[in-house]
Parts: C-alpha cells; sequence; structure tokens
C-alpha cells in the first residue's frame, strides 16, 4: 500500500516540504532565506511537490508539521497550514519534533548529537540524541558558556545554525561542530513522521500548539 504523507517544516529560515512514500522521501522543496517568505512560499511548495509526484491531495493519508521549538511566525504559519490541509481532507495530523529532525541530518556512528537553534544572543534550544536518535535529555532553553556540556565525555557531534557563536566557547577535544548541518529539513521528518503514522501517533488537530518553549513576546518602539 502507497501511504504518502506530506511533511513541512517552517520552524527555522529553512522553508521546506517533502512527499514521502512509506517513509521514503520522493521530493523535497526548500530554501533557506533571511526574511522568512514562508508564508509565500509554502504554499507554492505543496502544490508543486504534489502536483510532481503525480498524486492528488486526497491520495495523502497524513500531514505531518515540524512541532518545534523554533520561530513563532515560522512554526505558526507551518502549524496553520497543516491544520487546514487535515480538517479539509479528514486525515491525521503528525507533529514531528524540530529538534531531531535536525539531528537525523547527522549520520554518525558513535557519539552524541547535540541539534542547537538560535534562541538570540548567547541562549539556544538544545537537546541531546544518541547516534541512533534516541533522545537522553529534556530540550532546553539554556545559554551556552564554557562549562556547556563539560559533563559528558563521549565525543559530541553539534548541528544547527549555532556554530559560530558556539564553537568559540565549546572548544574541548571531545567536542565537533558539522557546520554543513544548519537548520532541519521536511527531507529528514520523512521518516520520523512514518514511524508516528504506522503507531497511529497523531496529533489533535483542533488543539494542538507549536511547542515554542518560551513564551513570545511583543516589544513595542521606545520612540
Amino acid at each position: 500500500m502507497n501511504n504518502y504523507i506530506l511533511n513541512i517544516e517552517t520552524a527555522t529560515k529553512n522553508c521546506s516540504v517533502s512527499i514521502a512514500k512509506n517513509g521514503k522521501t520522493i521530493i523535497c522543496n526548500q530554501i533557506a532565506e533571511e526574511g522568512y517568505s514562508h508564508a509565500e512560499r509554502l504554499h507554492v511548495f505543496i502544490e508543486e511537490s504534489i502536483a510532481a509526484v503525480g498524486i492528488n491531495f486526497k491520495d495523502l493519508v497524513a500531514v505531518a508539521v515540524s512541532q518545534g521549538p523554533g520561530s513563532y511566525t515560522g512554526l505558526r504559519i507551518g502549524v496553520s497550514a497543516a491544520k487546514g490541509l487535515c480538517y479539509a481532507l479528514g486525515i491525521p495530523l503528525i507533529a514531528v519534533d524540530t529538534l531531531q529532525a535536525l539531528a537525523a541530518q547527522a549520520k554518525v556512528d558513535d557519539g552524541l548529537i547535540i541539534p542547537m537553534l538560535d534562541a538570540r544572543r548567547m541562549e539556544v534550544y538544545s537537546t541531546v540524541f544518541s547516534a541512533n536518535l534516541e533522545q537522553k535529555r529534556s530540550i532546553l532553553a539554556e545559554v551556552i558558556t564554557e562549562e556547556s556540556f563539560q559533563e559528558l565525555e563521549e565525543k559530541l557531534y553539534f548541528v544547527g545554525d549555532c556554530a559560530d557563536k558556539c564553537k568559540e566557547v565549546l572548544t574541548k577535544s571531545n567536542f565537533v561542530f558539522l557546520e554543513d548541518i544548519k537548520y532541519p529539513s521536511a527531507n529528514e521528518m520523512s521518516v520520523l513522521s512514518y514511524e508516528k503514522f504506522l503507531k497511529e501517533d497523531f496529533a489533535d488537530v483542533a488543539y494542538f500548539e507549536p511547542y515554542y518553549l518560551k513564551d513570545f513576546m511583543i516589544t513595542t518602539s521606545k520612540k
């Protein structure tokens, strides 16, 4: 049976969409831009991906969305699109951990994977995974200092968009920065969402909210 799942990732500067069949990516459209053009790009990517695979929206068995942590605006755009499709098509919603999708890009055989996403200044959203993506620590919004991760003796592979600011303070010999892996992608969501689909691990379409980790703050101009 062909189980087609639409995967949506908008938690960071990278806006990406993939169509997967039975957990394998068939097509992935993505672009990383400073201006967060997700609202304009996302629906175009979805329609282009569906057309390129040669299926219709009614062929989808589920829609998966990156649940966060990440950009407040980006998460809202992705979740709103995913919910709308699930409502319209009458199919389940699958929530995929953003940091797990990021960590999945690191193909390593040993040590631990530390996915980190920028939360401004020296703060990051981070967690710890084993090489086979077993989560070893809860997700935190933490300030990175020279003492961070000092208790871990294994080889640590850091991925995410924080390398430039973190590698100056994280200098232990067992720290390795995989600087080519910056953003989570809908490509890696394919396997993760299919695993949840098989387990019927679905989110509540009506009440699901993104995992912001920190409260969204609105600031006003001092002028």
